[in-house]
């Protein structure tokens, strides 16, 4: 498929899919003009290189992985280690960010409690 197609299954820009190439995530197959032609294992290549993103992996390390990847699966071990080492990553900010919540719902309800108490007031 082509770019502009390719473009619209995986909702990620041609500049982006050019990105993605020039730094070797993606390695995409030519036709006999030299025009890019996507498949449908690039689809789900993609969908999953956004979803690595989305989650804050580092491009260096999404490049790893994808090089890792397309080395075959002899390297299974070593993505599943980089992605183990992530998910840890992931779940660590996702500690940080409960604990910021934690602290928000704190302070909203000092300030429900508070203006709460001034509603009897005149001062309200």
């Amino acid at each position: 498929m082509t770019i502009g197609v390719f473009s619209k299954r995986t909702g990620i820009s041609a500049y982006t899919l050019r990105y993605y190439e020039k730094k070797g995530l993606i390695r995409v197959a030519r036709d006999t003009s030299g025009r890019r032609d996507y498949s449908e294992a690039d689809v789900e290549w993609t969908r999953f290189l956004q979803r690595l993103k989305d989650t804050g992996m580092l491009l260096r390390d999404i490049r790893h992985y994808s090089d890792l990847r397309y080395e075959g699966d002899a390297t299974m071990e070593e993505r599943m280690q980089l992605l183990i080492r992530h998910r840890t990553s992931v779940l660590d900010e996702r500690k940080k960010w409960d604990e910021y919540l934690q602290n928000l719902d704190e302070k909203i309800g000092i300030y429900q409690d508070r203006i709460r108490g001034l509603e009897g007031t005149d001062d309200f």
